[in-house]
C-alpha cells in the first residue's frame, strides 16, 4: 500500500472514532462563504488539527473544521476552512481532504461542492455576481496528480473534458431561475498568489478566456475528477479586474463583498443539494 493510501487510511480511520456518517455529498466553503454551516443539521464537529495528516488553515477567514450533518435530509460533510498553494503547502497536501472525503477510500463523498471568492475579469460581471464554474485554468504551475498514481485511487491520465458537471449546472440553473436568483456562468483561472495580479496579467488571464481569477478550487477539482466524483464549482465576484480602471483591493473588502452575497450562493447550494 503507498504511504498515500496509509495516510488516508489513518485519517478516516480518527475521523470513524467520531462519526459513523457517509455521507455522499461534500462541500468546501471558500473565503466569506461560510454561512452554508448554519443550513446544516450538525451532527459532529471535528477541529482539522486533530485529524492526522490534516493541514491546518493559516487563513484568518477560514476556520479549520470538518462538519458532519445533514441539510434539506442528505447527509453532508462541509470542509469550513480550505487550503492554498500560497500557504506553502503542497498540492498533494492541499488535496488531502478530497482524498479521505471520497467513495472509493473514504468517507463516502460522490459528489463535491466547491465554493470561492474571485475577481471579475469578464467585462460584464459585477461586484456579487455569482459565477457558476462551467471550466478552468490551471496557472499553479504544479498539479497534485504529479508523481506516482496509485490505480486504486483514479487512473493515471484522467479525463477532463467536463471538470464541473454538465447535469448540475443545468439544474443549478433551473434552481435560480425559480428562485429569481441572477446567475453568471464563466471559466475560473487559477494563480498561486498571494499577492493579487498586475494590469498586464488580467489583460493576458482575458485574452486567454478567463471569466473570473483566484487562489484555490482547481487541485481539488483534479483530485476529485481522478476519483471519479462529480464537482459543481461557484464564485462570488468580489472585485472587477478591468486592467485600464485597477483599483487597489484589501482582504476585508472582498470578504466583506462576499458576504453580501453569501446568502445568495447559500440558497442556490441549499436547494441543489436538496434535488440531486
Amino acid at each position: 500500500m503507498t504511504e498515500l493510501r496509509n495516510k488516508i487510511n489513518e485519517a478516516v480511520t480518527f475521523i470513524r472514532t467520531k462519526t459513523s456518517m457517509k455521507p455522499k455529498i461534500g462541500i468546501i466553503l471558500g473565503t466569506g462563504l461560510g454561512g452554508l454551516v448554519k443550513e446544516i443539521d450538525i451532527e459532529t464537529v471535528i477541529d482539522y488539527e486533530d485529524i492526522p495528516h490534516f493541514p491546518v488553515s493559516t487563513v484568518e477567514s477560514h476556520h479549520g473544521k470538518l462538519i458532519f450533518g445533514k441539510i434539506g435530509g442528505k447527509d453532508v460533510v462541509a470542509m469550513q476552512g480550505r487550503f492554498h498553494y500560497y500557504e506553502g503547502y503542497s498540492m498533494q497536501q492541499i488535496t488531502f481532504p478530497v482524498r479521505v472525503m471520497s467513495y472509493k477510500v473514504g468517507l463516502g463523498v460522490e459528489t463535491l461542492f466547491i465554493s470561492n471568492a474571485g475577481g471579475g475579469l469578464n467585462p460584464e460581471f459585477q461586484k456579487g455576481d455569482l459565477m457558476i464554474m462551467t471550466d478552468h485554468i490551471n496557472l499553479l504551475g504544479d498539479n497534485p496528480l504529479i508523481g506516482p498514481n496509485d490505480n486504486d485511487l483514479g487512473p493515471r491520465f484522467p479525463d477532463m473534458s467536463e471538470p464541473y458537471s454538465k447535469e448540475l449546472i443545468a439544474l443549478a440553473e433551473k434552481i435560480a431561475e425559480e428562485e429569481g436568483i441572477k446567475v453568471r456562468k464563466g471559466v475560473y483561472a487559477a494563480l498561486t498568489g498571494p499577492n493579487l495580479e498586475t494590469r498586464a496579467e488580467y489583460k493576458f488571464l482575458r485574452i486567454i478566456g478567463a471569466d473570473a481569477v483566484g487562489m484555490s478550487t482547481v487541485p481539488e477539482n483534479i483530485v476529485a475528477n481522478h476519483m471519479g466524483m462529480k464537482c459543481f464549482g461557484m464564485t462570488i465576484i468580489t472585485d472587477l479586474c478591468d486592467p485600464e480602471n485597477l483599483q487597489p483591493l484589501t482582504v476585508e473588502e472582498v470578504i466583506e463583498v462576499a458576504s453580501k452575497s453569501e446568502p445568495k450562493m447559500t440558497l442556490l447550494m441549499k436547494k441543489l443539494i436538496e434535488r440531486i
